[in-house]
């Protein structure tokens, strides 16, 4: 049975364009359409879709104010269509508050030029956010998974370009055969330890995530924290500027060169690769992105090289997100001795990145969303 869609923009031109899209894929239909905010409410109630797309600058109602209403009289996944400049990040990030599960770029050269791309990625990231309510994913967690102990890849450099290509070679290698069996546990009671460094990584989903962990931690949480979030060049400023107005600790994008220091969350900048060194004193580098890495940033990328630089030190977490990024670097951190926590089905909007963790058998702990940032305050001890 296909997956069934309102169409909601201004423009007819945008409307009709994504029915085509959306209609020459078996697995979805297309059951109406909305000129604005108001319309996409009223249609919401009687049609009933499994899912949406949303434009946000829209006459007589806008796209946040239309979410919120939908998200209020009749949940309903929502996919955001965004410009990539700051003010489009700005108010797609409150889109996404007000219920919205993903967002896209809405580049009208875009879906002319790179045409086969452009609908491939639409359909794939549609049929993502619609499963994301539509579908429940069979447990991971109700089975143990066997752990698997492969032998530690190599890092040779953290300040060159070349070095985020050796990590991604790193992490592309097969997973060796299970050597001890040590099932996946759900979260247990709190036992402080001395991390030098919380790494956290996410995907789908995880702006909200990301908000929902930091806001919990007090402002002299003990650790420096590195937070590496897929998301566009143009998002990732506005983000930690709005992570930081709503946090006691500090949050910011991050720079080349920019310390690790307790109480201070830095962010990896959209389109570019974050590793993290320890000599002397921790910092980050910052380096450009890699048209042979599929994320950038990549959380296996910054994983990777806290595994070198802060061997058996590492709290790292891994929140909701499509796809398995930070399964092969949080192998590593594993290997070194570190922790690894994953965020639970049931909290996620995605279960894909955890789950990849928890199948993997790398997950010392499964937490709830709404419990992790509490937890993360008693287990790091100062």
């Amino acid at each position: 049975m296909p997956i069934t869609v309102l169409v909601v923009d201004d423009s007819a031109f945008f409307r009709r364009r994504l029915t085509e899209i959306l209609e020459a894929d078996p697995r979805f239909k297309v059951i109406g359409t909305a000129e604005n905010g108001r319309a996409a409410i009223d249609k919401t109630l009687e049609l009933r879709p499994d899912v949406i797309t949303m434009d946000y600058e829209m006459p007589t109602l806008d796209g946040i104010s239309a979410v919120n209403e939908i998200m209020r009289r009749r949940p309903t996944p929502v996919l955001m269509f965004s410009s990539m400049t700051y003010e489009g990040a700005r108010i797609t990030l409150q889109a996404l508050e007000a219920g919205a599960v993903d967002y896209m770029p809405k580049n009208f050269e875009d879906l002319s030029r790179n045409r086969q791309a452009m609908e491939s990625s639409l359909r794939d990231k549609l049929y993502a956010v619609a499963k994301s309510r539509r579908v429940t994913l069979k447990s991971a967690v109700t089975t143990p998974e066997l752990r698997t102990v492969p032998a530690v890849p190599s890092f040779r450099s953290t300040r060159t370009e070349e070095s985020a290509r050796s990590t991604l070679h790193s992490t592309n290698v097969a997973p060796s055969a299970p050597q001890q069996a040590i099932p996946a546990r759900p979260s247990a009671s709190v036992v402080a330890k001395r991390y030098q460094l919380v790494a956290i990584g996410t995907s789908t989903g995880g702006p909200v995530a990301l908000q929902e962990v930091l806001t919990r931690l007090p402002a002299d949480f003990p650790s420096p924290i590195v937070l590496i979030q897929h998301m566009p060049a143009a998002f990732t400023k506005a983000f930690a500027e709005r992570l930081n107005q709503l946090c006691k600790i500090q949050v910011k994008e991050a720079e080349d060169g920019d310390e690790l220091r307790p109480g201070l969350a830095l962010l990896a900048p959209g389109g570019k690769q974050m590793m993290v060194e320890h000599r002397g004193t921790g910092r980050v580098r910052i380096l450009p992105g890699d048209e042979r890495l599929n994320y950038k940033p990549c959380v296996d990328v910054t994983f990777g090289s806290a595994a070198k630089h802060y061997p058996g030190k590492v709290l790292a977490l891994v929140l909701t997100g499509m796809g398995a990024d930070g399964r092969e670097g949080a192998r590593m951190l594993k290997q070194s001795g570190s922790d690894i926590w994953a965020q639970s089905e049931q909290s996620c909007v995605i279960y894909g990145m955890p789950m990849a963790i928890v199948k993997a058998g790398l997950a010392d702990e499964i937490v709830d969303l709404d419990e992790i940032g509490v937890r993360l305050s008693k287990a790091v001890k100062g």
